[in-house]
């Protein structure tokens, strides 16, 4: 079953690539491995459709991590992504070490901030035990790890454990990389739709660099 599902996910992205796109995608994403030429929501549209109603977590998973180990194109890594994201697999706790190894070996902004989306599932299923694996992760010595512990509560609004994302900002507010201190700036702008007050005083009581205050503030005046 596992085999017919990646089968079957291969086959369908080389017939509906369009190899005119492949070179530009490539560029873009700073790429080494190669673009069939197939669009992300093109990429979870077919996997949708050839997984729908299957409800076996393990074989999704096993199908996941087959096409992301063996992808010899990104588009099969993304598909790997939408499999993560179907309903059967979304918000349990075993398929955390699949995250995890998804951004350890991906070290990217794409793979990255999809697989955060699959992080907030988690601490919404059983935020006691995930806030404490996310503090853990503030503070790994991959910032790729570091990246996804602190954006991964976008799109929780009031929900957002503020306390976690207090942590997570302040563990990593020195670092000079690049997508640690956007994805501070972006986590901060992103509470700041529903709670601006909050966003506004941590911004000014803390050591933001510009990069991050800019990025925090910037719909906020």
């Amino acid at each position: 079953m596992t085999a017919s599902l990646v089968d079957g996910i291969r086959a369908e992205l080389r017939e509906i690539a369009d190899p005119a796109l492949a070179p530009g995608q490539q560029a873009y994403m700073k790429s080494t491995m190669p673009f069939l030429g197939v669009r992300v929501p093109a990429v979870r549209a077919l996997v949708r459709r050839l997984a729908k109603g299957e409800t076996d977590a393990a074989l999704l998973q096993e199908s996941a991590l087959t096409l992301w180990r063996e992808a010899h194109v990104r588009e099969e890594r993304y598909a790997a992504l939408a499999l993560m994201a179907l309903p059967a697999l979304r918000g349990d706790a075993a398929t955390l070490p699949v995250h995890e190894e998804m951004i350890r070996s991906g070290a990217w902004w794409d793979y990255v901030d999809e697989v955060a989306h699959r992080l907030r599932d988690l601490l919404d299923a059983d935020p006691d035990r995930f806030s404490i694996e996310m503090r853990i992760w503030a503070d790994d010595e991959d910032f790729w790890v570091r990246r996804a512990a602190i954006i991964c509560q976008l799109g929780r609004k009031d929900a957002t454990d503020r306390a976690l994302l207090e942590y997570a900002i302040l563990t990593n507010i020195g670092d000079d990389e690049f997508f640690i201190r956007k994805a501070i700036g972006w986590a901060l702008r992103d509470l700041g739709k529903s709670d601006p007050d909050w966003v506004r005083a941590f911004a000014e009581q803390h050591p933001l660099s510009p990069l991050s205050h800019r990025e925090a503030l910037k719909r906020l005046g």
